[in-house]
């Protein structure tokens, strides 16, 4: 279904919009009863954003209930400048969404249901990316949980009671012993050395050395007593 857009409420700031209709229909004795499901998000644009669901016999009437619903449930989000301070990932039942800070003029690299959120709560530059299931109601609720979760630089100083500047690289160091984890791969051992073979073992001899190569045969000295055959001279005849 196409997305909706509410008036924005002049008075208290908020800018809703509805992210889906979600009709539903039972079947009774005279027909079916149809019933509507609005899933609206709420937000100034300026770190504060909800979402709310609600249900009605109507869409008007169940689009009021769910922006109802979501003014009462805003999330502050930390922002810096148009963009998030850090990445983070949220997950929410079967869905995750992976929230990155991006340069100025990327814009909002998102869905229709993250880009919703983010563009409510006020951010400008983002790169996402879901997943898992792309449930419109639990993409949402990731969302907001990802949002929820960010710190800015500020607020983790005051959390620690210190400036991030303070810690030196020695203490670095020395909480990254501390804290190292353990390793439980075995320890190497040398590999063990291969025997000599026994001496007492015959050389094994080819085929080679088995049969020795013939030695030619001498030729035999020409007897010097009988005559020199003459192949060109006939035979002398016999006498009679």
């Amino acid at each position: 279904m196409a997305e909706m857009h509410a008036p924005i409420a002049e008075s208290d700031g908020l800018e809703p919009t509805t992210v889906k209709i979600f009709r539903t229909a039972t079947v009774v004795k005279g027909g079916r009863r149809f019933s509507f499901g609005a899933l609206v998000v709420v937000g100034d644009r300026a770190g504060h954003v909800g979402m709310g669901y609600a249900k009605a016999p109507g869409v008007p009437a169940a689009i009021e209930k769910a922006q109802k619903a979501a003014r009462k449930k805003l999330v502050d989000v930390a922002l810096e400048g148009g963009t998030l301070p850090h990445p983070v990932t949220a997950s929410y039942s079967a869905s995750s969404v992976r929230l990155l800070p991006a340069a100025p003029g990327t814009g909002v690299i998102a869905g229709a249901t993250v880009r919703a959120v983010l563009e409510l709560a006020g951010v400008r530059d983002c790169l996402t990316k879901a997943y898992g299931s792309t449930n419109q109601k639990n993409l949402c609720k990731a969302a907001l949980l990802g949002l929820g979760s960010l710190r800015s630089r500020a607020q983790i100083e005051q959390l620690r009671g210190r400036g991030l500047d303070q810690t030196t690289v020695e203490q670095t160091i020395e909480l990254g012993k501390k804290y190292a984890p353990v390793s439980t791969s075995p320890v190497a051992r040398p590999a063990p050395k291969r025997q000599a073979p026994p001496t007492d073992r015959k050389p094994h001899k080819s085929k080679s050395q088995h049969k020795p190569d013939k030695a030619p045969a001498a030729e035999k000295p020409a007897d010097a007593s009988a005559p020199a055959e003459n192949p060109q001279t006939p035979p002398a005849p016999a006498a009679e």
